[in-house]
């Protein structure tokens, strides 16, 4: 078994689930008492969220890459960065180590093309939402069509994940704002809708609405378990 390596932290709420997912698929493929690698980092998410606001994407690339070099260094054969609004800086991180970087918006494509779907319709920061390290991958690496909210509501979206969700604190209005938006873009053609912060899970789910979710913790857990499992016959 490879060892996983995760750099968690952004915010914890999210990364417990990462953590959950990927033992819960290791147990359900190898059986018995087996549980998965892991080499973790968890870093803390207040001064990185203020060098999001400040637009210092240089210094939270920093913190970012000695986290990475910390994971490499404990036997990481490959690793995750825990969140999709930090992937606007991977391509620094991932040059600070050896081992290779599981791209989150890439495990996301992978599950989208598996279920037939070009169309989709993005939640998340709005980081993840307006600018290109994220849309414009799904959109130039992978050809899909993405669909974010109108600005209200991408304002929405981008207060319930700072100010509730990474403070763990779940709330049914936004719940029924969030269904709302999905419902919305349902109606505007999107045939399922990517989870694009890594907290989202926390607050719908697939049963919540008949369009089809894309909880990019789940989609990234378990593809880094298929990495982690692929020597193993």
């Amino acid at each position: 078994m490879k060892t996983i390596g995760l750099l968690g932290g952004m915010s914890w709420e999210s990364t417990v689930g990462y953590y959950r997912i990927i033992n819960q698929a290791v147990r359900r493929r190898l059986g018995g008492l087996h549980s998965a690698r892991i080499a973790m980092v968890s870093v803390d998410f207040a001064p990185l969220e203020a060098q999001q606001r400040e637009g210092d994407w240089a210094g939270a690339a920093d913190v970012l890459a000695q986290a990475a070099r910390g994971i490499e260094a404990a036997g990481a054969d490959f690793f995750l960065i825990c969140t999709n609004t930090m992937h606007k800086v991977a391509d620094e991180v991932a040059a600070a180590v050896d081992i290779p970087l599981l791209h989150i918006a890439d495990a996301t494509a992978a599950e989208l093309t598996a279920h037939g779907v070009q169309t989709v319709g993005l939640l998340g920061t709005g980081f993840t939402m307006e600018e290109d390290f994220y849309k414009g991958w799904l959109q130039r690496v992978h050809g899909l069509d993405v669909v974010v909210p109108e600005k209200a509501d991408r304002q929405l979206v981008h207060d319930v994940i700072y100010q509730e969700l990474c403070r763990g604190d779940i709330r049914p209005a936004s719940k029924r704002g969030y269904l709302r938006i999905v419902a919305e873009m349902t109606r505007a053609g999107v045939q399922g809708v990517i989870l694009g912060c890594t907290e989202i899970g926390l607050l719908i789910g697939r049963e919540d609405t008949d369009t089809p979710l894309f909880d990019t913790t789940a989609i990234h857990a378990e593809k880094a378990v298929e990495r982690a499992l692929s020597n193993i016959g």
